[in-house]
């Protein structure tokens, strides 16, 4: 595969956990990467792992700096084949201790950002001829944890975002899917959750959830385009 015909994927979250282990595999199957997430020291560790991928430090609850983002990620890719939505976050609190500017800003992260990065790389696909997005929810989508409020109302709309990309571009061959995965040991769930509230075996490996999500990138979940795939906790 020469280098105009070598795919190219922009991945959000990629500095930990979900993000980093899909890093891992896109670059094993030989992917273009840009690697998006808010901390440039953890995305330069994994790109030294990913060859010459490319990187780029960027809020995604920050509409114009997404736009910007893609835009960057097509000059430099030369194409978007794949985008997956990873990046992610959230309180934990009582539904009536949440402040507005606290949900207003887990909508911006979890829905908003990526719903804007799809309509923005969403051309590029079909100027490749199709492509695929993976939008990283959560379980919460059909049994919120309490403390989950806004969460798991933001990630349930990415969902539905992959059923429109699916309604909308699938006659131009671009596939979409949600991969909503149960607790997941991650910097986010200990940050929330200690090791004798939540024992590390009733976590998923990141792993386990970066190799799902390779499978719909790769054609092999394409049952499931434009659904939601769960993936429970142990």
């Amino acid at each position: 595969m020469n280098q105009q015909e070598t795919k190219a994927a922009v991945l959000t979250g990629a500095g930990s956990g979900i993000g980093q282990a899909t890093a891992r595999l896109l670059h094993a199957s030989g992917f273009k990467l840009m690697l998006v997430g808010r901390n440039q020291t953890k995305l330069d560790a994994i790109a030294a792992e990913c060859g010459d991928a490319l990187t780029r430090a960027t809020d995604i609850s920050d509409s114009s700096a997404v736009e910007t983002m893609v835009a960057d990620a097509a000059a430099r890719l030369g194409r978007i084949d794949v985008l997956i939505n990873n990046a992610g976050w959230t309180l934990l609190k009582p539904i009536s201790e949440y402040a507005a500017s606290e949900i207003e800003e887990i909508f911006r992260l979890n829905a908003i950002g990526p719903c804007v990065a799809i309509a923005r790389a969403l051309p590029h696909m079909v100027a490749a001829g199709g492509g695929c997005i993976v939008n990283v929810a959560s379980m919460a989508v059909v049994n919120p944890f309490p403390g989950l409020f806004a969460y798991a109302a933001a990630k349930a709309s990415l969902t539905l975002m992959v059923k429109s990309v699916v309604n909308e571009e699938g006659r131009r061959g671009v596939r979409a899917f949600a991969v909503a995965p149960g607790a997941v040991e991650t910097p986010l769930l200990r940050s929330m959750f200690a090791e004798n509230t939540l024992p590390r075996r009733r976590a998923l490996a990141p792993e386990l959830v970066a190799q799902v999500i390779m499978d719909c990138v790769q054609g092999k979940r394409d049952s499931e385009n434009g659904g939601t795939i769960l993936i429970p906790s142990p």
